[in-house]
């Protein structure tokens, strides 16, 4: 049975297509959504989690995109402003987790985390803006940070950087859009167990039972799944969160960056 959070609402989530961004998208579908456009650069992963959500009982629209390139972000707004005609939701969850070090990272991994981090959420917001402003009927934007846009560990520099930018730019968007009851928050994720996590473990030479050990070892017992983040989101994309705007809320179990 389809809930009603979100009944009636229009959303985009970027990533859409796989790991966290899929769990989102079926969540908000979970919640009563009306439609729901997803993109990612796999065809098929986009056609599967589009039909995945359909079977839901959410129109959905799968655009195939590569967030480095601009013209593909406008095209998933304007995607959706065609298809449903106005767009209540955007959530930013897709994002580049590339390894790095001070000393390793070339400017080319550079230049390809921050696009996909920063400068695609920037176009991906500017145009979903307009669409709100022209609807005069307000909205919610929701970016997906990582608390290690405090610092983080040095073997991320440039994801912990591109990260802090997010955080930066999600403030500011939130207060230029204030007036047009344009609502823009953001989440700084903690460890969060995905697909796209398993590979970074494994790059790291981390065994296959990585994730089991690293249950284990938090306070709650486990680390984060994508259905905690979706909880969340939702709510920040609801009416019942309508006086809430500019918070970077920290989503994790740990206490000023430790627990022990």
């Amino acid at each position: 049975m389809r809930g009603e959070l979100l009944q009636g609402k229009i959303c985009i989530v970027t990533g859409g297509t796989q790991g966290l961004g899929k769990g989102i998208a079926l969540h908000l579908a979970e919640e009563g959504a009306e439609g729901i456009v997803i993109c990612g650069r796999n065809a098929q992963n986009g056609e599967n989690a589009a039909k995945e959500i359909r079977d839901s009982g959410c129109a959905c629209e799968y655009v195939q995109a590569d967030l480095t390139i601009e013209a593909d972000c406008r095209n998933v707004v304007h995607t959706c402003d065609q298809k449903f005609g106005r767009i209540n939701g955007l959530v930013n969850a897709a994002g580049n987790t590339k390894r790095g070090t001070l000393d390793d990272t070339t400017v080319a991994l550079w230049d390809e985390i921050f696009a996909i981090n920063v400068r695609a959420p920037f176009i991906l917001m500017q145009e979903t803006a307009r669409v709100m402003k022209r609807e005069q009927k307000g909205g919610s934007i929701v970016n997906i940070i990582s608390d290690t846009c405090y610092g983080g560990k040095p073997y991320i520099t440039p994801y912990s950087a591109s990260k802090g930018a997010l955080a930066t730019l999600t403030k500011n968007v939130a207060h230029s859009l204030l007036l047009n009851r344009i609502r823009v928050n953001g989440i700084n994720m903690g460890w969060t167990a995905t697909p796209q996590e398993h590979k970074n473990q494994k790059y790291m030479g981390q065994p296959d039972n990585w994730l089991e050990k690293a249950d284990a070892a938090q306070p709650f017992g486990r680390l984060l799944r994508p259905r905690d983040i979706a909880y969340l989101i939702a709510y920040l994309l609801s009416d019942r969160s309508e006086m809430m705007t500019g918070a970077l809320v920290d989503f994790d179990q740990k206490v000023m960056g430790a627990w022990d």
